[in-house]
C-alpha cells in the first residue's frame, strides 16, 4: 500500500487527498507537522528534497514528490474514474483549468499569505530555503485571487462543473483553493453566486471530507 505524506491543515496534501479517494486507492497517511518544521528535518529531506507535501511513497520505494507526479501515477495505476480527460479535448480543457486555478488561485492565494502571516516569517516560498516576505507580494496576491474568484464566477455560469461534463481534478483544485482562501479572508459572497451554487452542489461529495 502507498504511504501518502500528508498535513491535514495544509491545501497541497487534500488536493492529493482527494484525488487518491476519488480513484479508491487506499494509502498510509503519515503525517508531516509543517508548523513543527518537520518537513525541513533531515528524515524528511532524504525522503522529498523539495521539504513539501504531498509526497506519496509507492510499494517499490519511489516517492512521488508533488501533486503532478501523484495525479499522474494515479490516473494511470486506476483509469476509472477518468480525472484529467478521457477524449485529447477533455484532457486540454481540463488541462488548462487545472493550471490556471493554481496558478491564478491558488498560488495567488499562498503569495498573499505566505508574504503576510508572522508564522511564515522567512518562509515566504516552499523548499528547502529560506525567503524574505514581501509586504507588496501580499496585496498582489489577494488581488490576484479577487480577480480569479470574478472569472471563475462567470465561467461557471450555467455549468455544474470546472472543465467538461463531469467532476474533475480541475474541480479538486479549485474546491482547495476557495477553502483555502478563507485564511486570507476571501470566499465567495453574494456577488459569486455561481462558485457559491458549484461548492454546495459538491458539499455532500465524500471525497472532500477526505
Amino acid at each position: 500500500m502507498p504511504t501518502l505524506y500528508d498535513f491535514t491543515m495544509a491545501p497541497s496534501p487534500r488536493r492529493a487527498r482527494i484525488l487518491l479517494a476519488e480513484k479508491g486507492i487506499a494509502c498510509q497517511n503519515v503525517q508531516v507537522n509543517l508548523m513543527a518544521g518537520e518537513h525541513l528535518g533531515d528524515a524528511f529531506r532524504a525522503l522529498n528534497p523539495q521539504c513539501t507535501v504531498p509526497a506519496l511513497q509507492l510499494d517499490d520505494g519511489t516517492v512521488l514528490p508533488d501533486n503532478a507526479a501523484i495525479a499522474a501515477w494515479a490516473e494511470a495505476a486506476q483509469p476509472e474514474p477518468a480525472l484529467m480527460g478521457r477524449t485529447p479535448l477533455e484532457k486540454a480543457e481540463i488541462a488548462s483549468w487545472n493550471s490556471r486555478t493554481e496558478f491564478e488561485g491558488l498560488l495567488a492565494i499562498a503569495e498573499a499569505l505566505r508574504n503576510s502571516a508572522p508564522a511564515m516569517k522567512g518562509r515566504a516560498l516552499t523548499g528547502p530555503a529560506p525567503v524574505d516576505q514581501i509586504p507588496e507580494l501580499a496585496q498582489r496576491g489577494l488581488a490576484r485571487a479577487q480577480r480569479f474568484f470574478d472569472v471563475l464566477d462567470a465561467h461557471l455560469a450555467e455549468r455544474d462543473f470546472i472543465a467538461t461534463d463531469r467532476f474533475s481534478i480541475a474541480d479538486i483544485t479549485a474546491v482547495v483553493m476557495v477553502d483555502f482562501a478563507r485564511v486570507v479572508r476571501l470566499k465567495p459572497t453574494e456577488t459569486h453566486p455561481n462558485i457559491r451554487r458549484w461548492r454546495e452542489a459538491l458539499a455532500s461529495r465524500p471525497s472532500l471530507s477526505a
